[in-house]
């Protein structure tokens, strides 16, 4: 079947149509964050507990004890496993702003899944046979994880912007890597092409969210410590730490990214698993330790040894947090570093 140019162009022309709304949609959430009461919660939560009398004059310990108290209460006020917290009868402007967010989100979604469908149609396979569709497929995954993460915590949507932001720098990534619409090389001509490489953008896409919270967890973090700080008569926390000031409580975010990573990182497995039988079907061995390979199995490595320290050793915080943002540094540099720049048996990334 010829490739159908028409459909091709549709496909870019909603591509635009999603990028252009998922820009008004981080607008809105920025709106949200800005004038929205949750926002003000949130930035008034920590410094309410830390005036609370049995905070102040712990006697040995004052500091730590204070910290741990900052954030087992703020977590109880905003802790994404509790209610969302309901706003006063007066009108909220953020909710407004909120409303609008999740609209455009929704709209923005709706274009970029029909940007991909209609991909595939034209050119008749399924649309992530090069770095341009499996970076528009990535997007889409990480905009379908924010909704979910949504439903289950309604209350973080205020902080739409901080995951936006992400999607966004993809999106745009994806039209630096525009390859025209044109059939798969024989080498990817195969069934396995739908199961590996659609179970590895998914799991992309949501650990991209997971990378954006985790972000925002180590920020605000650092916030916390620096009001225990104020409170022990130390100096306050630093200025780009004061980002977390209207973020919700830390043990929220450690939650919350590390609830991503444990649904995504079977799928990635299963990802690693079905590459694995694909290699012996196209080239005779399950592993050989190709470029692109070995990257893999060191981001899989991170993110088993993030998730058994997570279940084992107890370890949350900032030590957890960083090795999950180490396994999405490595899994950054496996597509973009070694798709492009290292020559392998992978080098289909349709640039040339």
């Amino acid at each position: 079947m010829a490739i159908n140019t028409g459909l091709a162009q549709l496909s870019e022309f909603l591509w635009t149509g999603a990028t252009g709304t998922y820009m008004l949609a981080a607008v809105a959430y920025t709106g949200e964050y800005a004038f929205g009461r949750t926002g003000r919660i949130a930035k008034t939560s920590v410094t309410a507990v830390t005036r609370e009398p049995a905070l102040v004059g712990a006697g040995v310990g004052a500091a730590s004890g204070s910290a741990s108290a900052v954030g087992a209460t703020s977590a109880r006020d905003i802790d994404a496993s509790s209610p969302p917290v309901e706003p006063a009868p007066q009108r909220d402007a953020g909710r407004t702003w909120g409303r609008a967010a999740i609209a455009f989100t929704i709209l923005g979604l709706s274009l970029h899944i029909a940007c991909v469908l209609i991909r595939g149609i034209a050119v008749d396979r399924v649309p992530w046979g090069n770095m341009y569709e499996f970076t528009l497929v990535v997007g889409m995954i990480a905009t379908i994880a924010w909704l979910a993460t949504l439903v289950r915590m309604p209350q973080l949507r205020y902080l739409g912007l901080f995951i936006m932001f992400p999607v966004l720098v993809v999106m745009f990534l994806a039209g630096t890597l525009y390859t025209k619409a044109s059939k798969l090389v024989p080498a990817l001509q195969s069934y396995w092409l739908a199961i590996h490489v659609s179970s590895v953008a998914v799991a992309e896409g949501i650990l991209v969210t997971s990378a954006a919270i985790t972000i925002m967890y180590l920020i605000r973090s650092r916030y916390e410590r620096g009001q225990a700080a104020i409170e022990a008569g130390q100096p306050g926390p630093r200025r780009f730490a004061t980002l977390g000031e209207q973020f919700p409580a830390s043990a929220s975010l450690d939650k919350a990214a590390y609830r991503t990573v444990a649904f995504a990182f079977p799928i990635y497995t299963a990802g690693v698993i079905f590459g694995a039988i694909w290699a012996e079907a196209a080239w005779g061995r399950y592993w050989g330790w190709d470029p692109k390979e070995t990257w893999a199995f060191i981001a899989w490595v991170v993110y088993a040894g993030y998730l058994h320290a997570r279940a084992t050793a107890g370890w949350k915080g900032s030590r957890a947090a960083w090795i999950n943002l180490l396994g999405f540094g490595a899994m950054t540099f496996n597509f973009f570093v070694v798709n492009i720049v290292i020559s392998g048996l992978h080098s289909y990334a349709g640039l040339n």
